[in-house]
């Protein structure tokens, strides 16, 4: 262990955090959270320094990535978003879970999972008890995770409260109607409802190479050229289907979304998101949102909070937008986010994809049960299983942006503590 990382360890003994290098609980111990200061391949991932933290140039270099994944808004602009004056707290399970799970032919424990995958942390619970709390790569439960894509969903569960406050009058209307500064693009001439569903039919190419659609617009809105968001997306203007017929994953669509909430509620998103779910639910650290040079919330991405804020935000999608019997969330809104009209089978799982179906900026995942999961490059997902009431945050450090054999195994991972409910009756 390097000197810069055992400094660190003792600096977070003090503040009343285990040290770090702890062997992996026990499935006897308390499910108290636990730390370590390494992680797989951590020499890759610039432990010798300390896990730097970069900047928005290297935000994509492995040495870089545990850094600006856990510190994203110390490198970017942000919006802070305040946490609740009083924290609502999580009971601890007596037993740390145990679980283990089938992949590749092969039989693994939660431990190997960790061992074997560039995870930063990993909690799971269970209605009010937390079962299972790990971190890796000197990461702590004081650190702010990097959402990326799962901020979508945020977003789309603030256009539903907008929506039951008649903020906006109807997800049938069309985004001009909002935003007038698009009026006659053809994002303008898109419903809301299609872009919830990202299915504008208006071309734009996301593939993460660096080159394509999605690294220009996040250029523009990461960058200082002060122009505005809505003249950042006007510029993709080819429609090629109709709107609400075609499938097609396109991250501007919800920066779009953003724009509409922004103008009908009259505030700032981070704030709206601080008065209506992020201090109700009783938080218990600030979290930020990065913003554009113009202090526009860029909404398809780049919330940070830390690990049992996200389980606090997905154990009241398992409610169904109830906490604590007040309805923050409209309860429909809920239903209709993660559940496929049969009019709209194309986006069905299945069809959406090979696996997953969409709903309202969240993916759905195949089978009888409603269960879904929000999804972010490299690894950030929030699984939720309303009938369970289970909830799993995993946060991560993929090297590649996108890793289907990788979420396969964290699929498997949660479809196995599925079954342990299940079976267990619980």
């Amino acid at each position: 262990m390097s000197t810069k990382p055992r400094l660190m360890a003792v600096a977070f003994a003090l503040c009343g955090l285990a040290l770090f290098g702890l062997p992996a609980a026990k499935a006897t111990d308390p499910a108290t959270p636990v730390f370590s200061d390494t992680g797989p391949n951590a020499d890759e991932y610039g432990a010798s320094d300390g896990y730097p933290v970069g900047s928005l140039s290297v935000v994509a270099q492995t040495r870089y990535l545990v850094g600006t994944y856990s510190h994203f808004d110390r490198i970017a602009r942000v919006r802070v978003v305040t946490r609740a004056p009083t924290a609502w707290s999580f009971r601890r399970a007596p037993a740390e879970l145990d679980v283990s799970y089938t992949f590749q032919g092969e039989r693994h424990d939660i431990a190997d999972y960790l061992r074997r995958n560039p995870v930063t942390g990993l909690l799971i619970a269970k209605d009010d008890t937390i079962l299972y709390e790990h971190y890796q790569y000197a990461r702590t439960d004081r650190d702010r995770f990097l959402s990326q894509s799962m901020a979508k969903t945020i977003t789309s569960m603030l256009i539903g409260i907008a929506v039951g406050e008649g903020k906006i009058k109807s997800i049938d209307d069309d985004v001009e109607a909002y935003v007038p500064g698009l009026a006659g693009t053809e994002y303008g001439k898109t419903p809301i409802r299609a872009l919830l569903h990202m299915s504008s039919g208006v071309a734009f190419h996301e593939v993460y190479d660096g080159k394509d659609d999605i690294a220009r617009l996040g250029r523009e809105l990461f960058g200082a050229s002060g122009r505005s968001a809505v003249a950042s997306v006007a510029q993709f203007n080819t429609r090629v289907a109709p709107p609400g017929t075609v499938w097609h994953y396109a991250s501007i669509e919800t920066e779009i979304l953003g724009l509409v909430l922004r103008a009908a509620i009259g505030t700032s998103v981070g704030d709206y998101l601080r008065d209506k779910i992020w201090q109700p639910i009783g938080t218990e650290a600030d979290a930020s949102w990065a913003i554009d040079s113009t202090g526009q919330e860029i909404t398809f991405c780049c919330f940070n909070a830390v690990l049992r804020d996200y389980a606090r935000f997905g154990r009241l999608l398992a409610y169904d937008g109830v906490w604590n019997g007040r309805q923050l969330i409209p309860r429909q809104w809920l239903l209709d986010a993660t559940t496929v009209n049969p009019a709209d089978a194309y986006l069905a799982p299945g069809a959406a994809t090979s696996f997953y179906g969409y709903g309202f900026q969240v993916w759905l995942l195949p089978g009888a049960k409603r269960r879904f999961v929000l999804l972010g490059i490299r690894g950030q997902m929030i699984f939720v299983d309303p009938g369970l009431k289970l909830v799993m945050v995993h946060t991560a450090v993929r090297p590649k942006p996108v890793d289907p054999e990788a979420t396969r195994e964290a699929i498997a991972l949660w479809s196995a503590l599925e079954q342990q409910f299940d079976s267990d009756g619980r």
